[in-house]
């Protein structure tokens, strides 16, 4: 999928789970939960071993987009295309990694935490942005407060989000879509645990759609 029909499906989405994957073998169904169960999206983070053998795994999904997330060198950008990712995720901004995602055909999502960062970014060509990591650094008001020099910006606020916190990103007009592992977690991921899982996708789900029908 190339950038513009990436960015679309994430707007439309207004979700990226966040997904650490230790065996490859899961990614098959966790891929159609996640379409079944209304999410089309999943980013898969370069933490562990089995993630670009996860990824590919995935991309033979109909229907579902590929975000590679940890992503920190060129090196990963090229392994993360490969494997049939179309989206770049970063915990920070590298100028390097944002300039190979885009000679890819990729659409990147550099990490930012200051104004100083989405300036960079900015500088790079790049308006959507990873507010990273979130919790840690005020939530919401502090990302409001970020995004009001820079109303150009769209944010993917990441980190130490959980499904409470859901509703209060999604109402900030600067957000995009909200990211996190509360919807696949790992712990019912090594547990195999289809049912629970599509639960929690399909109230992520229900709660972003309800959100966007609030009158602005």
């Amino acid at each position: 999928m190339d950038p513009d029909g990436a960015r679309s499906l994430l707007v439309s989405c207004r979700l990226l789970p966040v997904i650490v994957l230790n065996d490859a073998d899961t990614a098959g169904w966790l891929g159609s939960t996640l379409v079944d169960n209304g999410l089309p999206i999943a980013e898969v983070t370069l933490r562990t071993p089995a993630a670009l053998q996860a990824i590919e795994r995935l991309a033979e999904v109909p229907g579902l987009l590929l975000a590679a997330g940890t992503v920190v060198s060129v090196e990963q950008v090229d392994q993360a295309a490969q494997a049939g990712a179309s989206v770049i995720v970063s915990p920070g901004f590298d100028a390097e990694v944002v300039q190979r995602s885009l000679e890819r055909g990729l659409l990147p999502i550099p990490g930012v935490a200051t104004a100083t960062e989405v300036q960079a970014a900015l500088r790079a060509g790049v308006q959507l942005l990873k507010f990273f990591p979130a919790g840690s650094l005020g939530g919401p008001r502090t990302l409001q407060a970020l995004a009001a020099p820079f109303p150009q910006v769209r944010f993917v606020p990441t980190g130490g989000i959980g499904a409470d916190d859901l509703v209060a990103y999604l109402r900030l007009s600067c957000v995009t879509a909200v990211g996190g592992s509360f919807m696949v977690p790992s712990a019912l991921l090594r547990a195999g645990d289809r049912q629970a899982i599509g639960e929690r996708i399909r109230a992520a789900v229900a709660a972003a759609s309800a959100t966007a029908a609030e009158p602005s």
